[in-house]
């Protein structure tokens, strides 16, 4: 199972929002592309980034953050956060970004989600972010009627690579990752899915990692790496190869907090 480290940017800095809660942030750190060099440095073998001032606003705002991280990584990354529609979407992809991930348009525009896998095949990665099961839209500002095991079904149709699924209860709370809600998803759909949300300790990983053969593939973890609860090396190791074997030794975030 592969471990992805996440980036929150905010006003162009790193930071971890209280389940989704913008008043709730923590920043880690004033320099985006040194905590992103650190992930790859430390065997990451993709970044997850989050445009979090992008997804209340509905289009991209911190495109330099991000366009300055893929100049200094080599391994993928995926942006989420504000994309609503197809210039916004090829912008990322001209800036060397691997996939996209959309998440209120597949609620509200579902035809523009089709559309955009017809044309980036394999790009667009589907983010559905639920509170008690139910999809949440606008950065998690409002939340819909739809089920997101529906969501999932339907976006799978519609050529999505793979779903991202969050639990809002659970992300940033470092009390674990919702297994069932995660199992009921993946039973749901085949294309591969991301967990993501609450994750706290290696043994969430390795609680997540049972679900590996019902098609959950990935896990992104933020706070806790941030936090030290979680050392990457020691995660990849658990549950996933990472990208190189000489990982040197953790990152000590105290400093940024």
């Amino acid at each position: 199972m592969e471990v992805i480290p996440a980036i929150d940017l905010l006003e162009g800095r790193c930071v971890r929002l209280y389940k989704g809660d913008y008043a709730q942030s923590q920043v880690f750190n004033e320099n985006p592309v040194e905590v992103a060099k650190m992930w790859e440095e430390q065997g990451a073998t993709r970044l997850h980034l989050v445009d979090l001032d992008g997804a209340k606003a509905g289009k991209i705002v911190n495109l330099a953050a991000i366009e300055a991280i893929r100049n200094h990584l080599s391994i993928p990354i995926e942006v989420g956060g504000g994309l609503r529609d197809r210039s916004s979407v090829a912008q990322l992809f001209n800036l060397g970004i691997n996939w996209a991930i959309l998440g209120t348009v597949a609620v509200e525009q579902p035809q523009l989600v089709q559309e955009l896998c017809q044309e980036f095949p394999q790009q667009i990665i589907v983010g559905i972010d639920a509170r008690n099961g139910l999809v949440a839209t606008r950065g998690w500002l409002e939340t819909s009627e739809v089920l997101a095991t529906q969501l999932a079904t339907q976006m799978q149709e519609l050529g999505a690579a793979a779903i991202i699924y969050t639990d809002i209860n659970r992300d940033g709370t470092m009390q674990g990752p919702n297994l069932d809600a995660l199992r009921e998803l993946a039973a749901a759909i085949s294309i591969p899915v991301i967990a993501s949300g609450g994750v706290s300790s290696v043994t969430d990983l390795l609680s997540l990692l049972s679900l590996a053969p019902q098609g959950v593939t990935g896990v992104i973890v933020g706070k806790a790496l941030y936090t030290g609860d979680i050392i990457l090396n020691e995660a990849l190791r658990a549950i996933g190869p990472g990208r190189i074997q000489d990982i040197p030794p953790h990152l000590d975030f105290s400093s940024f907090a």
